[in-house]
């Protein structure tokens, strides 16, 4: 089976977890949820630090979740956030999408939030969910869209950090707009039963602005996507320092706004 190809632009640093730690079923899977019911067996793939999979698993115990990220650093942090949420109806594996080392038909729901973006193949991963989702059941992916962000005041130094990102994400083999081509891979995937949708986080309370713009400041030079950009010869540590300053002059801003838009699928088998 292919393995995955795609560099996850990101990597793990403190600064990418404390936007991952935020995620709730409620603000980032609204859309799934009301087909969860007690009793089903959920796989999440891509789990992160397991917050979204430790809320699914309260939904539909006494059924279990099973967790499933390419990193076993990350696995263990969402086994800590399970434990701390008393949550025991989740079991977690090292997996790549592209080979997901399940039988056929094993679950009734199988998810990924902010995944597809990521992966070198979104079409081949979407037909791996397909395969391991039971008949009757529900394959769902969320994924922001970088190109349709939106945000106020215009600093022009942001303009500069979505280039310079999609051009990073993009070298790494992702697709930073996927949000706009879910329904597209879906089709091309073999799916026909398909709802289509598209959900936004919004950033605007002085709160919300100093997390959201402190978080990808300390992300643009010091996680590995900062690496990844200098490395790959796409910008200097001194312009990720002047996008990085762009990101804490619109945080300042009294009325600054910031919209993430996705897109969203659901996927009936």
């Amino acid at each position: 089976m292919p393995k995955e190809t795609a560099v996850y632009t990101h990597g793990h640093h403190e600064s990418v977890l404390r936007s991952h730690r935020w995620r709730t079923a409620a603000n980032s899977a609204a859309y799934l949820l009301p087909e969860l019911r007690p009793g089903q067996d959920v796989l999440d793939v891509g789990c992160g630090p397991g917050t979204i999979t430790a809320d699914l698993a309260g939904l539909v115990a006494p059924g279990t979740v099973t967790a499933v990220d390419a990193s076993a650093d990350v696995l263990r942090q969402a086994e800590e956030t399970a434990e701390a949420a008393g949550v025991r109806n989740v079991r977690f594996a090292v997996a790549d999408v592209h080979a997901l080392d399940f039988p056929d038909d094993s679950f009734d729901v199988v998810h990924a939030h902010q995944v597809l973006q990521h992966v070198g193949d979104p079409v081949r991963a979407l037909g791996e969910m397909r395969r391991v989702c039971r008949p009757g059941g529900v394959v769902a992916a969320r994924d922001a869209d970088y190109g349709a962000f939106a945000w106020f005041p215009a600093v022009p130094g942001l303009d500069g950090w979505r280039e310079l990102y999609r051009t990073v994400a993009r070298a790494n083999g992702g697709e930073p707009d996927a949000g706009r081509r879910l329904l597209s891979w879906a089709r091309q995937a073999g799916f026909t039963g398909i709802t289509a949708t598209a959900a936004t986080w919004c950033f605007a309370t002085p709160d919300e602005r100093a997390w959201w713009s402190g978080l990808w400041a300390d992300r643009t030079t010091a996680s590995d996507y900062a690496g990844r950009a200098v490395g790959g010869g796409h910008a200097t540590r001194p312009e990720l320092a002047e996008i990085a300053e762009a990101w804490r002059e619109w945080g300042g801003a009294r009325d600054g706004w910031f919209m993430v838009p996705h897109g969203e699928i659901l996927c009936r088998v």
